[in-house]
């Protein structure tokens, strides 16, 4: 049998250890259970932005290890032009207790490791010249994973239903270009809608859209790939659809040369 229990205070009546649990404990146990299926990932939020030598970190929700982080307010990390790809991750410390609580420290760093351990967790990258700007802003979709001085969120994981999936951005900028279009593909349409209208799209849901759509059939792809298939998807709805699926498979149009 279930209830739900709510301190009911009152003058005169006295403070009891059970009732100041009650308020401790439920905030937690809601966010634990709200996102109890979710993979590890950001779950909100955490979105960067440029600034003249530095990157601001917004506020936003991190599930690591099973766990809820609240990020309550945002954080300046200067950069440096250095020529070399750069990652900037969250490090997550390990548990130390104090008298009163256990502590989970967390801090955000710059690092020229591009693959995260099992205490990181990555917010974007960039390789920014000498002398150049770092820019968020793109000009189309495969232009978010320009190599040199662009803001790459490409490789981000966000948390997913069952596994990790790409940044709501990334998508909900296709399907504003793809809506653009003349595109009277009914699977366009359909996926366009729900990058629109969901807070995040499953990675698996992605994966058949692309299958479908290129006539390939479901396969798995990291996250670069699937930016890159989407972009082929938009440059095609973009030319009125006049790609076929031999050219989808074969890697792109083939172009003959008569001399």
């Amino acid at each position: 049998m279930f209830s739900h229990l709510y301190p009911n205070f009152h003058k005169g009546r006295i403070l009891k250890r059970e009732m100041l649990e009650n308020l401790r404990d439920y905030p937690r146990h809601f966010v634990d259970l709200y996102f109890q299926d979710y993979t590890d990932g950001i779950i909100s939020g955490m979105d960067v932005t440029i600034g003249e030598g530095h990157l601001t970190v917004g506020r936003g929700i991190v599930k690591h290890q099973g766990r809820i982080y609240l990020f309550e307010r945002e954080e300046h990390i200067p950069y440096e032009a250095t020529g070399m790809e750069t990652v900037l991750k969250i490090r997550f410390q390990e548990e130390t207790s104090l008298t009163d609580y256990y502590v989970y420290e967390t801090s955000y760093v710059l690092d020229t490791e591009l693959e995260s351990r099992l205490d990181e967790r990555e917010l974007g990258r960039f390789k920014l010249k000498q002398g150049a700007r770092l820019r968020g802003d793109y000009q189309d979709l495969a232009d978010m994973a320009t190599e040199f001085n662009t803001w790459n969120i490409v490789h981000v994981e966000h948390a997913g239903r069952n596994e990790p999936t790409l940044a709501p951005y990334i998508l909900r900028y296709f399907a504003n270009e793809m809506l653009k279009t003349v595109t009277n593909h009914p699977y366009d349409l359909a996926f366009a809608m729900q990058c629109l209208n969901a807070d995040r799209v499953e990675r698996g849901l992605v994966l058949h859209y692309i299958g479908n759509r290129m006539g390939t059939g479901y396969r798995e792809y990291t996250n670069l790939q699937i930016l890159k298939y989407l972009a082929r998807i938009l440059d095609d709805a973009k030319s009125g659809g006049r790609s076929s699926k031999t050219e989808w498979k074969t890697g792109g149009r083939q172009r003959v040369i008569v001399d």
